[in-house]
C-alpha cells in the first residue's frame, strides 16, 4: 500500500469531450461569445447613429456583406433553436405550478411555453404583415 492519495487524472483542456452533456453545456456556453459581438455591433451601430446619416449608412452597408449575413444566420439559427428548446426544457424547474396542493406536470409547463411561443411568434409575423 501506498501513503500516497489517490489522485485522479483530469485533463485541463478536453474534460468536456468525455460525456456528451458536457459537450452540451460547452456548447451552450460558446453563446457568451455571440451575446459579446451582438454587444459589440450594438455598441458600434449606436456610435455610428450618434456621428450622422452617412455614418449610419456605412454601417448598415457593411451589415449587408456575405460573411455578416452568414454570421448572423448561424446565430439566429444558434440562439433560436438550441437556447429556445434548453430553456423551455428547464422551464417547469425553474417555474413549478401549483394547482390545488399538487405541482403541475413539467409536460405542461414546456407545452405551454411552446403555445405561448407559437402565439406570439404568429402576432409578430402578422403585425410584420407576413402573413
Amino acid at each position: 500500500m501506498s501513503s500516497q492519495p489517490y489522485v485522479r487524472p483530469f485533463s485541463k483542456t478536453t474534460w468536456y469531450m468525455r460525456k456528451g452533456r458536457y459537450k452540451v453545456y460547452m456548447l451552450r456556453e460558446v453563446t457568451c461569445l455571440l451575446v459579446g459581438f451582438y454587444a459589440f455591433l450594438t455598441i458600434a451601430g449606436l456610435a455610428a447613429l450618434a456621428k450622422g446619416p452617412n455614418a449610419w449608412i456605412s454601417f448598415l452597408v457593411s451589415q449587408q456583406n456575405t460573411a455578416m449575413i452568414a454570421f448572423h444566420a448561424i446565430a439566429l439559427l444558434y440562439f433560436l433553436f438550441f437556447q429556445t428548446f434548453a430553456w423551455f426544457k428547464l422551464a417547469p424547474k425553474a417555474m413549478p405550478i401549483q394547482v390545488g396542493g399538487k405541482n403541475l406536470s413539467g409536460q405542461y409547463v414546456v407545452i405551454g411555453h411552446y403555445i405561448a411561443w407559437a402565439v406570439l411568434s404568429a402576432f409578430i409575423f402578422w403585425l410584420a404583415g407576413v402573413i
